[in-house]
Order: structure tokens, then C-alpha cells, then sequence
């Protein structure tokens, strides 16, 4: 089956749960995804009932679509996102963003933990992604193209929408946060960067990494989408400081979700 025919059969199964028209896609990453448990007039729709949708296998990630609607938009928001490093293809992984926009969304609103490469970051801020480094080894556009899902070649020259950043900027001030900026680079995982592969990243431009985010916008960007990407620094790098786990970048989401979720609750209502 085509990916047009699959999504036909996805949007078809999701309008019968009672899903309408979205504004706006969420994408919740790690340990954020309680903020889906804010949406009001909430449908809630596991991954595994849903045709042609992949299941999740993370911790903190849930594994279910909420429909509803926050801060007055009609929001989409996945609880649990995928990653690469499952062992989905790029195409897999960014299928969320391809039923998103098929059921009318005009944005996303992508969120992820990532480890701080900027030597002026400490764990628990929050960065505000203003361009991303696809460093993964693979691009979800690759294949055929469905002309009728985007063009061939996309610009990427601004995939993180400006009027968006300038928005959330202006939120996070009027919050008292200091909200920092910076370059995603995507790496495929499921390993931690080495300390040679953080100098490399730091040398050419990078201020955050992670597994996640990069495909998502690209699929964003193919289909016309606005984008606005935060991320919560996690933890420092590998040789920045003296190792790396997964249970502290749970504990980090964990402390500062409040402020994090306030943010993008904030934002998504002046958008």
C-alpha cells in the first residue's frame, strides 16, 4: 500500500473515534507527556488500535494519540513518540506527522530531552530549537516522492518557524524564564554520544544532541507545516561530566515539567 492509502485508513479509524479537524500536532518527548493529560474534551486512542500505526517501546513514553483541545486550539498530541533507534524506518517514525497533517493540522509542536553541548548550559534549561544538524544517517524523505505530500526538495532554510520562536521568547519573559537558544543535532542512538563525538558536535555548531526531533521536522517541512521546537537539557554531555543514564534524564523532565509545560501552554495560546 501506498502511504496515501495508508493514511486514508488511519484518518478513516481516527474520525470514527470522534477525531475532527487539528490546528496543531504535540509531540510529547521524555517524561513530558503529562502535559497531554491537560487536554480537555479528551479522546484518547492507544497506538496499537490505530491501522498502520507503530507502537512505542520506551520508558516515560505512553503510547496513545489524545485528541482535545489546550489553551483554546484543537491539539493532536502523541504521548510517546518513536525513535530510529528501535529499529522503526525514518518513514515509520515520522508517520505521526504525515496523519497530523492529513487531518488538517497547520503546526507542530515538537518536544524532546536532549544532552547539552553548549558550555554555557546546566541541566534542567530549557532551549528553544532554532535550527537543527541531521547527523543520524538517514533522511525520512528518501525514496519516491508522493508529489501530492510535498515537493522533492524541500527548503530547510527555516524549518523552525521565526514567528513562533519570537512568541515563545516573549512568553518566557513575561515568566521570568530564561529560555536559551540553539542548534539540535540529531545522532541515531540508542548509545550515547562518545566524548569525541560531542567535541566534533560542539566544533561544528551544535548546542544540544539527541535521538529524536530531526526526522519529525523534516517530514514538518516537506508538508508545509510551522514548526516550534523546545528542548529540556537533561543532563551535560558526555566528557562534560562523569556519566550518562537514562534515569537522570527522566529526573530532570521530572523537576522542571511544570515550567516546561506552562511554556508550551503559554505559547500555544498567543499562536
Amino acid at each position: 500500500m501506498s502511504l496515501t492509502e495508508n493514511l486514508e485508513a488511519t484518518v478513516s479509524f481516527m474520525k470514527e473515534q470522534g477525531v475532527g479537524e487539528v490546528e496543531f500536532g504535540l509531540i510529547l518527548g521524555s517524561g513530558l507527556g503529562e502535559l497531554a493529560e491537560e487536554i480537555e474534551e479528551a479522546i484518547v486512542i492507544p497506538y496499537d488500535q490505530i491501522p498502520h500505526f507503530p507502537i512505542s517501546t520506551v520508558v516515560g513514553h505512553a503510547g496513545q494519540l489524545v485528541y482535545g483541545r489546550l489553551s483554546g486550539k484543537k491539539v493532536l498530541a502523541m504521548q510517546g513518540r518513536f525513535h530510529y533507534y528501535e529499529g522503526h524506518s525514518m518513514q515509520t517514525v515520522t508517520y505521526p506527522v504525515r496523519v497530523m497533517k492529513a487531518l488538517a493540522a497547520h503546526s507542530v509542536i515538537v518536544t524532546n530531552a536532549c544532552g547539552g553541548v553548549n558550555t554555557t548550559f546546566t541541566p534542567g534549561d530549557l532551549m528553544l530549537i532554532t535550527d537543527q544538524i541531521n547527523f543520524m544517517g538517514d533522511n525520512p524523505l528518501m525514496g519516491e516522492n508522493e508529489e501530492e505530500m510535498g515537493p522533492r526538495f524541500p527548503d530547510m532554510s527555516q524549518a523552525y518557524t521565526l514567528s513562533y520562536r519570537e512568541a515563545a521568547k516573549k512568553v518566557a519573559e513575561a515568566k521570568g524564564l530564561h529560555l536559551k537558544e540553539g542548534v539540535y543535532m540529531g545522532f541515531s542512538g540508542p548509545t550515547y554520544e562518545t566524548p569525541a563525538e560531542i567535541r566534533f558536535a560542539r566544533t561544528i555548531g551544535a548546542d544540544a544532541v539527541g535521538m529524536s526531533t530531526v526526522p519529525e521536522v523534516i517530514v514538518a517541512a516537506h508538508s508545509g507545516m510551522k514548526v516550534l521546537g523546545i528542548s529540556c537539557i537533561t543532563n551535560l554531555a558526555a566528557g562534560m561530566q562523569a556519566n550518562l543514564n537514562h534515569e537522570e534524564v527522566v529526573e530532570t523532565t521530572q523537576r522542571v515539567k511544570a515550567e516546561f509545560k506552562a511554556l508550551i501552554k503559554e505559547t500555544l495560546a498567543v499562536l
